[in-house]
């Protein structure tokens, strides 16, 4: 019998006639049992050398796709016929992603059902106009880093890592990054640990997931703040917890709003995450009491609390904690930048054996490149003196976007005025509305974020994000001034 195979050009002949023969066996054209043309057959068809066709009929004999009987010449094997088909890539481009979607879901390999219900992606820092006046959260301006004094550490750790043995390393990380970080912590948040506390991970998204598989059940209650952080909500979710968003004041999480049976409670005490007030020391003396008599465990999340402009820092949650209560949780993603993907975890110590096993199993450990490189640059002093700079360049923009929001603004917003962090929240004034001036600025090039989308079941009132991690002060101006512009268009 003749095969119909397309041979383009004199490059890779005998791949071209492979990959066209095992195609047809798997999509079905050629049925098991079927006869093909004897090798020289084929060349002389194909205008190849028989050297080719040999080739070919080797490597697919030797991967089962044929076989051969003696005096009766090379057969497709029997059997493939009960693989699933393939579709043709012609069929593939033909259909819409819905189709394609549906397919997925039919298709024998099935996810659990919460994975199907869960959002495809959630709020993430990334710039929504390719323009410098974005005020994108949770971003940090990376051109003020000291790459140079960074190149320095990570040579420093390329030439630790050559006199290693190669082997597997610590569960918990780099020991000399544990000491950096429990000697920061001590002196920067009054958060007492011995290095052997500390477990080092990839960014703070993986410690709330660790946090998670060690602590919750499917259908468990887990609380977090409303508005507050959707990567937690989509961690918790993932565990098949009953995720409950709890409301919060200007005093932070109102506690007595928490469910009985909550397991675990997620708070940002030090910036709430999204609207920026501190938690207030009551409310979190009455959290620490709330979680105890119900034998609850407590994330703190402390971001960006490196970064403070004013007031007398509050006491986190960790250092209170005389229960063994709060897992503290911190990042590097806002004091350097968020591609670093550095984090730790400050557990109860009740909850430190389970989270190492946990991480064992998840990845065994993170990159000890990087993680010697930044214990070099924080025990060499290097960090301290990036985090002064940055609070005075931070401190600066903080305050000209306040100049700008109690000033030509004050007409439009209401400002949360935050002590801390990198971004603040400001509620719009009636009659704007939070998607119409997102969309204004937008086609004006300036990169302004709703609160709606941090919202679960609280009717949230319309305002604005605004991130200064990564806006220069000139941009600052330059946006906000455009933008008192643009805003009493839209009530006309």
């Amino acid at each position: 019998m003749d095969i119909h195979i397309a041979v383009e050009g004199h490059h890779d002949l005998s791949g071209q006639i492979y990959r066209q023969l095992r195609a047809g066996i798997l999509e079905g054209r050629l049925a098991g049992g079927t006869r093909l043309p004897s090798t020289r057959d084929l060349a002389t068809q194909l205008g190849v050398s028989r050297k080719t066709t040999l080739d070919v009929f080797e490597r697919l004999l030797s991967e089962g796709y044929l076989s051969t009987r003696a005096g009766s010449g090379t057969f497709v094997a029997d059997g493939l016929q009960r693989l699933p088909l393939e579709r043709s890539s012609h069929a593939k481009a033909a259909e819409s992603s819905r189709e394609r979607t549906k397919k997925a879901r039919d298709a024998a390999a099935r996810p659990q059902p919460l994975w199907e219900q869960m959002p495809e992606s959630f709020p993430l820092p990334r710039p929504s106009v390719p323009s410098p006046q974005d005020f994108v959260g949770g971003a940090t301006d990376k051109s003020l880093f000291p790459f140079d004094v960074w190149r320095r550490c990570v040579n420093h750790a390329l030439r630790t890592q050559a006199r290693g043995t190669g082997m597997y390393r610590e569960v918990a990380g780099e020991q000399e990054l544990r000491l950096a970080i429990s000697r920061y912590l001590a002196f920067n948040r009054a958060v007492t640990s011995n290095w052997e506390d500390v477990i080092v991970t990839q960014g703070a998204q993986h410690a709330l997931d660790l946090m998670a598989r060690i602590t919750l059940r499917p259908g468990e209650i887990a609380a977090i703040e409303d508005p507050g952080y959707p990567p937690a909500h989509a961690c918790f979710t993932a565990t098949g917890a009953r995720v409950v968003p709890v409301p919060v004041d200007r005093e932070g999480l109102i506690v007595g709003q928490l469910p009985d049976k909550a397991r675990l409670v997620y708070v940002t005490p030090s910036h709430q995450f999204p609207l920026g007030m501190p938690m207030s020391l009551e409310r979190r003396v009455e959290l620490l009491e709330w979680a105890q008599k119900r034998g609850a465990v407590i994330i703190e999340d402390d971001y960006d609390c490196e970064y403070r402009f004013e007031g007398r820092p509050m006491e986190p949650l960790k250092s209170l904690d005389r229960a063994g209560l709060v897992a503290y949780v911190g990042t590097f993603s806002k004091t350097i930048f968020p591609e670093l993907r550095m984090g730790y975890v400050v557990p109860p110590a009740s909850l430190y054996g389970p989270l190492l096993k946990a991480r064992q199993i998840a990845d065994c450990h993170g990159c000890t490149l990087t993680q010697t490189a930044l214990a070099s640059f924080m025990l060499n002093g290097d960090f301290a003196k990036h985090l002064r700079r940055m609070h005075k360049t931070y401190a600066a923009r903080r305050a000209t976007l306040l100049d700008h929001l109690q000033g030509d603004l004050a007409a439009w917003f209401e400002p949360i005025v935050p002590t801390a962090g990198i971004h603040l929240a400001a509620y719009l004034k009636a009659p704007l509305m939070e998607d119409a001036v997102v969309n204004a600025a937008r086609s004006a090039s300036i990169g302004l974020y709703g609160l709606a989308p941090f919202h679960r079941e609280m009717k949230p009132q319309p305002g604005l994000m605004f991130g200064y991690g990564s806006i220069a002060v000139e941009h600052i101006d330059a946006a906000l001034a455009k933008l008192a512009g643009l805003l009493p268009r839209l009530v006309k």
